[in-house]
């Protein structure tokens, strides 16, 4: 059982309702992030429920613009995310390694933010 948003207004699950079936983009996100970046459930919900989450969303709906079905445009926005890394200004910003790739730099910061919190 995938964990459910905790955001339901806004990040990921709130902006994609606009694009698409908001329960299935949810269990694929949440299903093709995780392995991706090997971070634990919680902090993936953590991510998906943030304003990176929202961007998330956009990057999916840009693939669905474009003609991708649902789970490849997760697939594409996942594997663009992962592609792109840290720059050395976004990592004296949140102190995420530099170089580490991106989605894996910002699923691991909202979980660290969950913990401060």
């Amino acid at each position: 059982m995938t964990l459910p948003a905790n955001n339901t207004e806004w990040g990921f699950f709130g902006t994609i309702r606009l694009h698409a079936d908001q329960a299935e983009a949810w269990e694929l996100a949440m299903a093709t992030i995780q392995p991706a970046t090997g971070c634990p459930e919680a902090a993936v919900r953590d991510f998906l429920d943030s304003t990176h989450g929202r961007h998330f969303a956009d990057d999916v709906a840009n693939g669905l613009f474009a003609g991708l079905t649902l789970a490849a445009a997760i697939d594409a926005a996942v594997a663009r995310w992962m592609g792109w890394t840290i720059s050395r200004r976004t990592s004296r910003d949140t102190g995420i390694p530099h170089g580490l790739p991106y989605l894996t730099g910002f699923v691991t910061h909202c979980e660290i933010m969950a913990d401060v919190a």
